[in-house]
């Protein structure tokens, strides 16, 4: 094993290259980087476990520096990217290309800045006496739905000793990000009866009777404005519903059988999600099928779950955001985003406050020609230089 002392340590701006080039589109292995951060780890001599997925195919890691037996803090980022499929890009997305200090390259804001900040900082902290330890967690699948976060929290959840506190490395410009909102994604299938259209009382037309279901989650958006059920932390200050996909029938001059649809809901994370979808689940129950049934018994309606992930809501004030704030040049202003991140699920499982603070822009992610500022490099490794020196024995 190679001993760090000996090496030569990476840049960030080395690492983010090498990150880059491993394309981890979300839906495939993204094992060639868990590897090499992996094999990275072992140089200095700092243990990791891999939590894979059922398939074997993509991971999970974790690692932890400094004493085991103490809470720590835990950073938190996302080894997936979305796929540059259809996207016009002006250079190699799996490449960094530096134009004038602005960074291209898929995932270089969203989020392998944050990651390759980390692991420059890791000879660092190996080199420090942590009186509080360091844990790193590196996940699979984020961008669909925070997949691997989940197979994470069930084995930590296992530990004697849990991280107490999180930085979830999402990009904010570096701003400390106190709350955000949780999402649930649903399919809704509706079987009618099919009939000739010029006969259409005879039969059940699936997709009129999935519009009136549509229409009920749109106006959901503006009842619970109307209940006061909001939060002027969020530029959108309410829970919201849209339905994104929708298909069904089959040519004009019969009645639709089939309609399916998806639909999400993004909620504050202090009010009831269940709530708000029994209600959705209510009104196609008791108001939209029995109307269905009366023409056809064999008429139904069912929702299928696709995806969730809480909302995270940490007190301005707490001990997390007042650590986070004082490793950077920002105030912590109770600032809080629509998008979500891995925080709800630590939060959630491991009863573990976190903050979203991270290097790069949101408005970056997801778009062709993704780049990230070299500035912002900079400043995520002055927060983790601070934060080793915060965590050291003094």
């Amino acid at each position: 094993m190679k001993k760090a002392q000996s090496m030569k340590p990476l840049t960030t701006l080395e690492l983010l290259s090498t990150l880059v080039g491993f394309d981890t589109t979300s839906r495939q292995s993204n094992l060639q980087l868990i590897n090499y951060v992996r094999n990275y780890l072992d140089d200095y001599g700092v243990e990791s476990t891999l939590i894979y997925n059922d398939e074997g195919d993509r991971a999970n890691l974790y690692a932890t520096i400094g004493p085991h037996d103490v809470g720590g803090v835990l950073l938190s980022g996302h080894t997936d990217v979305v796929p540059v499929t259809g996207q016009a890009w002006d250079s190699d997305p799996y490449k960094i290309t530096d134009r004038e200090g602005i960074l291209y390259g898929r995932g270089s804001s969203d989020m392998k800045g944050f990651i390759a900040a980390t692991l420059a900082a890791v000879p660092t902290m190996v080199n420090q006496q942590l009186k509080t330890p360091l844990h790193l967690a590196f996940s699979y699948d984020e961008e669909i739905g925070c997949v691997g976060a989940k197979d994470m929290v069930e084995k930590l959840k296992l530990l004697e000793v849990k991280p107490r506190l999180g930085v979830i490395g999402e990009p904010t410009l570096m701003q400390s990000i106190v709350g955000h909102k949780g999402k649930q994604t649903y399919r809704v299938d509706f079987t009618g009866f099919s009939c000739h259209s010029a006969y259409l009382d005879d039969g059940v037309n699936a997709v009129e009777h999935a519009a009136k279901l549509i229409l009920f989650i749109q106006q959901m958006n503006q009842k619970l404005v109307e209940r006061g059920y909001t939060d002027s932390g969020y530029s959108v200050d309410h829970s919201t519903f849209q339905t994104g996909v929708i298909k069904g029938g089959t040519v004009i001059n019969i009645v639709p059988r089939n309609c399916e649809f998806v639909f999400e809901v993004r909620h504050l994370p202090q009010h009831d999600v269940k709530a708000m979808i029994k209600e959705i689940t209510d009104y196609a129950y008791q108001e939209v099928l029995p109307a269905m049934r009366k023409v056809n018994d064999e008429c139904d309606i069912s929702f299928t779950n696709l995806s969730a992930y809480p909302g995270m809501h940490t007190q301005v004030g707490s001990e997390c955001a007042e650590l986070v704030s004082s490793l950077t040049s920002h105030a912590c202003a109770g600032e809080k985003v629509s998008f979500g991140t891995e925080g709800g699920l630590f939060q959630e499982h491991l009863d573990m406050d976190c903050v979203v603070c991270g290097p790069g822009s949101i408005e970056q992610a997801h778009k062709p020609n993704e780049f990230i500022h070299r500035t912002q490099l900079v400043e995520c490794d002055g927060l983790l230089e601070k934060l080793v020196n915060a965590c050291r024995v003094s």
